[in-house]
């Protein structure tokens, strides 16, 4: 179907969440028509089963705010459209983390991890994060075609990741690999199967069960490893409650902000207009790291599902039923973000983005995703004129993760 016969068609046949829509980077059209049509869509019928849509900002915020109704618990689907990535209790492959779980359970698990991003801990890490980036950027050949992805996003974000970790640096290449392989789909050309996927998953449990164990007695280091093996909510947590909580924490300390740093350098080649600006008022970074987060939206969805019947526009979504936030159309919609598709680091409201979530599931890491975007800019503007791409990029194909595998860029200096 093409993609104006997909925009003629609004049907119950028609499946947002097509992982080559998101790979052509032709979705953008299709969620726009959407929320102006019918913005509490009802797919009947698609690869992950009947779901709901919900395409507008303010039905998005009040379902991601509204737990007692719309579950993120493992047992029914977990948080993506997928229910593969979750598994199911009784196959071989099943996991549990804290964003997949509802409260009371959640909270104890959150905090053992959370003082990582508290305000001392950033602060400990920005010279890290500042030093390595200087590193790495004066690293660059310029004037030369290279990856952006491979070279700056990927290995930045990898870095932070096993410092946070406090794992081993010469190994850290792995934990990019979890990731991709965490939110791949079973059939995707990262895994092949999902056979593939799960045997890689169980290396990766059983790479940081090393760790745990050497950890569980040792001194109360600042690292996730650490502060799972010692905290009395995670300490002696069976293995698909570790291997969830891991998944989980090499996701949301890679994926976003990698595709958030890619995302910049899109953005700015679209609208080189606004690099002009960053340049005359570096003050901006921070509302512009914020544009980026909304115009990029790393995380393309959420899914909860419904455990009461819900009405909402004159629509019902059934006890049971699949939910999909689009957080992608979310962070596009006209009423919320006018000229919503235009890149803007003066836009008054950039920090309203839907990117992070909303309720008690709110981004863990939102802080020091920012922190990294701060300090890669600032360093850029101190460098070089402008960071051209010089081809074709290529996209993830994926619903889920909004993101880049390859991205050739020349530097001008």
């Amino acid at each position: 179907m093409s993609e104006a016969e997909v925009l003629d068609d609004l049907s119950e046949a028609l499946n947002p969440a097509d992982p080559k829509r998101f790979r052509n980077a032709t979705i953008l059209p299709v969620f726009e028509r959407m929320r102006a049509e019918t913005p509490i869509h009802y797919c009947a019928d698609s690869p992950y089963g009947p779901f709901w849509s919900i395409m507008r900002y303010k039905d998005i915020m009040a379902i991601d705010r509204n737990h007692e109704v719309f579950s993120s618990e493992a047992l029914l689907g977990g948080i993506m459209i997928d229910d593969a990535i979750v598994g199911d209790e009784n196959s071989d492959f099943f996991v549990k983390s804290f964003i997949t779980m509802d409260p009371p359970d959640h909270g104890p698990q959150r905090k053992a991890v959370n003082r990582i991003v508290a305000p001392a801990s950033l602060a400990n890490f920005e010279k890290l994060i500042r030093g390595r980036t200087r590193t790495l950027l004066d690293s660059l050949p310029v004037g030369e075609e290279f990856d952006w992805v491979d070279r700056v996003s990927i290995e930045l974000t990898t870095m932070m990741l096993a410092t946070l970790f406090d794992f081993p640096f010469k190994d850290r290449r792995k934990l990019t690999r979890w990731s991709d392989v965490t939110t791949a789909e079973p059939d995707s050309p990262i895994v092949g199967s999902q056979e593939q996927r799960v045997s890689e998953l169980m290396e990766c449990l059983e790479y940081f069960k090393r760790l745990k164990a050497e950890r569980k007695n040792g001194p109360a280091n600042l690292d996730l490893v650490t502060m799972l093996a010692q905290d009395a909510a995670t300490a002696e947590q069976p293995d698909h409650e570790f291997l969830g909580n891991l998944m989980l924490l090499i996701v949301g300390g890679n994926d976003t902000t990698r595709n958030t740093m890619s995302g910049s350098i899109n953005a700015f080649n679209q609208f080189p207009e606004q690099l002009d600006l960053l340049r005359q008022d570096p003050g901006l970074i921070a509302n512009m790291t914020s544009e980026v987060v909304r115009w990029q939206t790393p995380l393309a969805h959420m899914r909860r599902t419904a455990v009461a019947d819900y009405e909402i526009h004159g629509q019902t979504i059934r006890k049971g039923d699949k939910v999909v936030m689009w957080y992608y159309s979310g962070n596009r919609d006209e009423d919320i973000f006018p000229d919503g598709d235009r890149f803007d680091i003066n836009r008054s409201n950039a920090r309203s983005t839907i990117s992070f979530g909303f309720g008690v599931h709110r981004c863990l890491g939102m802080r020091l995703a920012e922190m990294q975007m701060h300090i890669l800019w600032q360093e850029i503007l101190a460098r070089w004129k402008r960071i051209e791409i010089t081809g074709e990029i290529e996209r993830v194909e994926s619903n889920f993760v909004n993101g880049y595998a390859r991205m050739p860029v020349r530097i001008v200096a």
